[in-house]
């Protein structure tokens, strides 16, 4: 989650074709079975896949002469990022043999026919064992086939400027216990200190999956209310949740406690927290997630040595405080084989050099992730790395998880929709929630839905 812009527009497929070939980690053709080309995602402040998918191509064409990686970096933010590389899987010719993949767009990609099942590979690969249950769950598509292996996951919670905190005459260490609790000390920073940006959380189109799941989905997990009941397999509308979950949005950037508008609808917002308002003391709380810190740790992209001791961390609140207190979301990337591969058992042989025990344990460290490789998460290395695992690890308790539905992109939109249109102030929350609600019914079918 993590992410650079490359342009505003689209790529054509003639222009995607000219950049992957301008981009080839090698000589060879992709198409002639020795050549293995693997996409993913690199961004201003997420440089950590370019590091990993190099050493994974040094370890791979070592131990398999006469094999080529050609590696395709695609430098988008979010939604852009999907939608280039879903250009690439249109066609044959540049599809991906290895691909980074968003464990929320698996099943749609899976469905789709962009992805190969790797269900036969696992069976055989002893490293299997060691992944976490739920990081195996995250994999599988709407068939009950496993399509991606886990790189790591993730929880989010408030990050907080100490100083910020102390100027506004906030105690630290700070944990609220309900939204009231977060709304109010971001109106004594508003008022102590009028030129910073008392709260971020995402919202609006421009943010894509960020405004869904660090932005609604971590306020409506925290009501009584959710977006998708597992046991009936339905989508719920008209929930008070929902609508309370927009409230808080409005009242944020309605309210004057958020980022102007235009700074909030800035595609390049993610890099602006992360690079620029987080080190410079400009934002005093951000909902956001764990995998922060990569960015400013030493040899990350905006190194900044004094984070551990600047900010402070806190769980997200339930609503009102109810049980169990307090809410997180998870998700987490995974590495995923195309369909369209013309030598998967190759492919598979890089993406298991990607995922080994090694790797596994340099990437969790450099991008902040929670490991979901035991022998990884139990290792000193790993547990001595970094200051803020413990405390986000820890999240894991009360997180949540997306719905693992085929639909549930389609969704996400929608939830983006109705959040812009509260916190521009184009909607009242009654009537965003309306639209959101026929909107899911127009996409899953009223039969699909139930009433909050």
């Amino acid at each position: 989650m993590k992410k650079l812009t490359m342009a505003t527009g689209l790529l054509t497929a003639t222009a995607l074709t000219v950049a992957l070939a301008g981009c080839s980690g090698g000589s060879g053709d992709a198409g002639d079975g020795k050549t293995i080309r693997v996409a993913y995602q690199t961004t201003a402040t997420f440089d950590q896949m370019q590091t990993l998918m190099e050493n994974a191509k040094k370890q791979y064409e070592a131990a398999h002469e006469g094999m080529t990686v050609e590696l395709v970096p695609i430098q988008a933010e979010g939604a852009d990022y999907y939608t280039k590389l879903a250009l690439m899987n249109k066609s044959a010719s540049t599809a991906p043999d290895v691909q980074y993949e968003d464990t929320f767009k698996i099943q749609s990609d899976a469905a789709a026919g962009y992805l190969l099942p790797l269900d036969d590979y696992l069976a055989k690969w002893e490293d299997w064992s060691q992944f976490a249950e739920g990081a195996k769950q995250a994999g599988l598509g709407a068939d009950g086939k496993t399509y991606g292996v886990s790189l790591g996951t993730d929880t989010r919670g408030l990050w907080y400027n100490k100083a910020i905190f102390a100027n506004a005459g906030i105690s630290v260490p700070w944990q609220p216990k309900t939204w009231a609790d977060v709304l109010s000390a971001a109106e004594k920073v508003k008022a102590s200190s009028p030129d910073v940006v008392p709260l971020n959380i995402y919202s609006g189109k421009a943010a894509g999956e960020a405004a869904s799941m660090q932005g609604l989905e971590m306020l409506m997990y925290g009501t009584e209310d959710t977006l998708y009941d597992t046991d009936s397999k339905k989508w719920v509308v008209g929930s008070q949740g929902f609508k309370d979950s927009l409230q808080f949005v409005s009242d944020v950037y309605q309210g004057g406690l958020g980022p102007s508008l235009q700074q909030a609808l800035d595609p390049n917002i993610f890099t602006s927290v992360t690079a620029d308002w987080l080190p410079s003391s400009k934002l005093a709380i951000a909902i956001d997630g764990s995998w922060q810190s990569a960015a400013w740790v030493d040899g990350g992209t905006a190194p900044w040595p004094e984070w551990s001791d600047a900010l402070g961390i806190a769980a997200m609140p339930t609503q009102d405080g109810q049980a169990p207190g307090t809410t997180s979301m998870s998700g987490g990337w995974t590495l995923a084989l195309g369909k369209n591969s013309k030598n998967p058992d190759a492919a598979w042989d890089f993406l298991s050099t990607a995922v080994n025990k090694d790797n596994a344990t340099a990437f969790s460290i450099d991008n902040s992730q929670i490991a979901v490789r035991a022998d990884v998460a139990e290792s000193p290395e790993y547990l001595d790395a970094n200051p803020s695992f413990e405390t986000f690890s820890g999240f894991v308790a009360t997180t949540h998880f997306r719905p693992a539905t085929e639909d549930y992109d389609k969704i996400s939109n929608q939830i983006q929709v109705a959040m812009e249109a509260v916190m521009t102030g184009q909607s009242s929350v009654s009537d965003a929630a309306a639209a959101y609600d026929q909107a899911v019914i127009g996409i899953v079918g009223e039969e699909n839905t139930q009433k909050g």
